[in-house]
């Protein structure tokens, strides 16, 4: 799988002559190409060139004289094979905040749908914008409305809007957007599977609690989240997300929820010595395929966790296994 937008630092000297004769000539030759004016002024001190593609890929290139960085959703020209990856935050802010800019406004073109949803537009930017994933997620986030079934799309959307409006992740937008993934192929499942960590930390910061994703345990592995207490106490969370049966083999809801929990604790968290509560996220199923899970609540092999479906309006509602220490009601209407 491929990753969201990345820059490539270049240390050579940069001028317009050698940016035709190196970039735009290879790009042309492979891709047609043009080079046409950026949207915005680059950074004071800056020099800054913008290529779109015959396809409809695009790119940046920008140099202060002594330093050059490179973005774009299409091939790299070889004259720049040569040079290293660097995430957002490792670059000048100016620079990112330049390139963010042109981005938004290619994509305020292209997928005006988000206009409404300016967290969800800034917060998956470079997958939206991605070379390999930015067709299947925009029609993830729209036509399929975010994993919800029974949902429309601005429902949706307006949901996962609540989720980052906050802050609570921006920290976190690097890993956490990349999770939803760069694929040029729609994979339902990763993707419905990556909203419902988002989901569980939504439940969690309405329940009071701080989240950290993805923390390294002493097995090696990565756990989802820490949720803290405002006194420091910290708890590790897990979320797993079934298949509705309907995507399975199983026509049972009720199979499903325990199959996919089976998995979840014989693999990775069996590895774990204990003290992890499992999430299990049913906001996938249908109300009819919830109303089994809810009326039988079965057992999912693992104590303590948490079963539940949460809908686009903000509604959540579930049932407790064992010792759970977490304090959700004020987050979900505990069965």
């Amino acid at each position: 799988m491929a990753r969201p937008l990345r820059f490539r630092r270049s240390h050579e000297r940069w001028d317009d002559d050698r940016v035709r004769r190196d970039l735009l000539a290879d790009l042309d030759a492979n891709l047609g190409a043009d080079l046409v004016s950026p949207h915005y002024k680059p950074p004071n001190g800056w020099q800054a060139w913008r290529f779109e593609m015959d396809n409809g890929d695009m790119a940046l290139f920008c140099t202060d004289g002594d330093v050059a960085y490179w973005l774009g959703n299409t091939e790299t020209p070889s004259a720049l094979w040569r040079t290293d990856k660097y995430e957002w935050e490792d670059v000048p802010y100016k620079v990112a905040r330049w390139a963010q800019r042109e981005l938004l406004a290619d994509l305020a073109v292209e997928a005006p749908w988000l206009d409404d949803y300016p967290h969800v537009r800034w917060y998956f930017l470079t997958v939206l914008m991605s070379k390999d994933g930015r067709e299947t997620t925009r029609e993830f986030l729209h036509e399929r409305a975010c994993g919800f079934p029974d949902s429309d799309p601005e429902e949706a959307l307006s949901y996962l809007e609540s989720v980052l409006r906050p802050g609570y992740l921006d920290d976190y937008r690097e890993e956490m957007a990349g999770k939803l993934g760069t694929s040029e192929t729609l994979d339902y499942w990763r993707m419905s599977a990556a909203i419902s960590e988002f989901v569980a930390a939504k439940l969690l910061t309405d329940a009071g609690y701080d989240v950290t994703p993805e923390i390294e345990v002493t097995t090696g592995h990565f756990l989802d989240y820490r949720a803290t207490e405002p006194d420091g106490t910290s708890y590790l969370v897990e979320v797993t997300r079934p298949r509705p049966p309907n995507r399975r083999s199983t026509n049972s809801p009720v199979v499903a929820v325990r199959d996919t929990a089976e998995v979840k604790t014989s693999g990775q968290l069996a590895n774990h010595g204990g003290g992890v509560v499992l999430f299990v996220d049913c906001s996938g199923f249908t109300d009819e395929q919830w109303a089994a899970v809810k009326g039988e609540q079965p057992d999912v092999r693992h104590r303590p966790a948490v079963v539940y479906r949460v809908r686009p309006d903000g509604s959540a509602e579930g049932y407790t296994k064992g010792d759970v220490p977490l304090y959700l009601d004020s987050a979900m209407t505990l069965l």
